[in-house]
């Protein structure tokens, strides 16, 4: 079993995106018993809320279930319990090492990484474009998936 955790600053936008983005690819390959996939905050401002509803409304307009959920945060223990932890931007992975208090097993990367580049999604909070950010987490979570197809 690979357990993949998503994560971005509040977990309403980018990493639940990526999160059902990922477990529909997982599900359409095949692979739904052999990859378990989450997602979780490195603040804890969102804690509680559910998906940002521009966000919902982008992932259902492309045909990806977004069930209610709440943003979780990030906790010092998700370092053991996930195989990768896959970050949305530099802020993030900053933020996971000061909360794992470092990156000893190489867990951690970008999710653009997986497609190629080495740069951040941006945030949709801040930009509006939902778009721009579901087609960067396509790209990325594909690239993960071919990753996890070769093992």
């Amino acid at each position: 079993m690979t357990r993949i955790l998503f994560v971005c600053l509040g977990n309403i936008c980018r990493s639940p995106m990526a999160e059902y983005v990922m477990k529909q690819m997982v599900n359409d390959a095949g692979l739904a018993q052999a990859v378990t996939v989450a997602s979780a905050a490195t603040s804890r401002e969102e804690e509680g809320n559910d998906v940002y509803p521009p966000a919902r409304r982008t992932l259902l307009a492309h045909g990806v279930p977004c069930p209610p959920r709440t943003a979780t945060p990030l906790t010092r223990q998700d370092y053991a319990a996930w195989d990768r932890i896959i970050g949305m931007e530099a802020r993030n992975l900053a933020d996971m090492r000061r909360i794992f208090g470092g990156d000893p097993e190489g867990k951690l990367q970008l999710l653009l990484h997986y497609a190629g580049e080495e740069r951040g999604i941006a945030d949709p909070w801040y930009t509006g474009d939902f778009e721009a950010t579901y087609a960067d987490v396509c790209a990325g979570c594909a690239g993960l998936l071919e990753t996890l197809k070769q093992k």
